[in-house]
C-alpha cells in the first residue's frame, strides 16, 4: 500500500563535476536545495548528499523530494533556479559514456518492516 508520503516525486541527482572546478560546483550545490525550498518546490524533509570518487574523479549524489510533479516544471521556469542549474551544468563533465548530470525519478518502497 502506498502512503501519501510515498506518492511524492523523489529524485536521485548524480553530478560529475570537473575535478578542477569541484569547489565552485560544491558552492552551487550548497545553495541548490535551499533555493528550491525557498520557492516551495520541495518537501520539507532534508535532502541527502553524498560525495564519492570514480577513478579519482569526484561525483556527488543529492536525493530529495519534489513537492509534486508540477514543481519540476516550475523549477525549469524559475530564473532563480536556472541561475544555479546552468552554471552547475557547465562545471560538470560526461564520463565513461555517462552524462555530466542525471536525474532519475524514483518511487520509495517499503521493503523492510
Amino acid at each position: 500500500m502506498v502512503t501519501p508520503r510515498e506518492t511524492h516525486d523523489t529524485v536521485i541527482c548524480t553530478y560529475r563535476p570537473k575535478p578542477e572546478r569541484e569547489a565552485e560546483f560544491r558552492r552551487l550545490l550548497e545553495r541548490h536545495w535551499p533555493a528550491l525550498r525557498e520557492l516551495g518546490l520541495v518537501r520539507p524533509s532534508a535532502p541527502l548528499h553524498f560525495r564519492g570518487e570514480e577513478e579519482g574523479r569526484p561525483f556527488y549524489v543529492e536525493i530529495f523530494e519534489w513537492r509534486d510533479a508540477d514543481a519540476v516544471e516550475a523549477a525549469h521556469q524559475s530564473p532563480e533556479i536556472m541561475r544555479l542549474w546552468e552554471p552547475m551544468e557547465t562545471l560538470c563533465e560526461e564520463r565513461d559514456g555517462r552524462p555530466a548530470m542525471s536525474f532519475p525519478h524514483v518511487e520509495r518502497l517499503a521493503l523492510v518492516r
